[in-house]
């Protein structure tokens, strides 16, 4: 791992342990760069702004990749699921709670909303390029990505505890795995 990597990685976990502990809103880039032993300037060298310490998305290329690579007769919704799920699978297990404490930071955090479908748009627009590449009209890969990210989501807050949910989810890479499974399979028809 590079220099900068690492400064990368010690920026997102003081940023993480920070807004864990004071809430988003109220802890700053300051702060942040303080805890992670680097100046503020450095911070913003790493990331644009102090949401995209939470909401940097490296997901997006994976999943576009992945996408691209299902079967040419798919359905648009199922290749968007089956892709999402072949990332997400891959997701190593010791970073499975940092996200989930992520997601759990991003629903509390009302300074983040409107972040947060700002990012949900980057995500559409990285699934609709992948299924136009595959031959999807434009207008049908528009829909199929929105609907998938939509799921998606609602499945991530449930199962980080952020969604209003009462039902009961298993901590970890078998329940991330479980809600992802369940929630790809329902976009996907399984």
């Amino acid at each position: 791992m590079s220099r900068y990597d690492r400064t990368h990685e010690t920026l997102r976990s003081a940023a993480l342990e920070l807004f864990a502990a004071r809430g988003y809103d109220a802890a700053t880039t300051a702060a942040v760069a303080e805890r992670a032993g680097v100046s503020e300037m450095t911070l913003f060298r790493h990331f644009t702004s102090k949401e995209a310490l939470l909401l940097e998305d490296a997901f997006d290329p994976a999943v576009a990749a992945a996408v691209r690579a299902r079967p040419p007769q798919e359905h648009p919704v199922r290749a968007a699921a089956e892709g999402i799920r072949a990332v997400w699978r891959q997701l190593p297990e010791d970073q499975v709670e940092s996200v989930r404490e992520r997601i759990r930071i991003i629903a509390g955090a009302k300074g983040l909303h409107g972040a947060i479908e700002r990012n949900s748009r980057a995500t559409v627009e990285a699934l609709v390029g992948a299924l136009c590449e595959r031959g999807t009209a434009r207008t049908e890969a528009r829909v199929a990505a929105s609907a998938v990210v939509a799921g998606l989501s609602v499945a991530l807050l449930d199962w980080a505890g952020g969604g209003g949910t009462t039902e009961a989810v298993a901590p970890g890479a078998a329940g991330l795995r479980d809600v992802l499974d369940r929630a790809l399979d329902a976009l996907g028809g399984r």
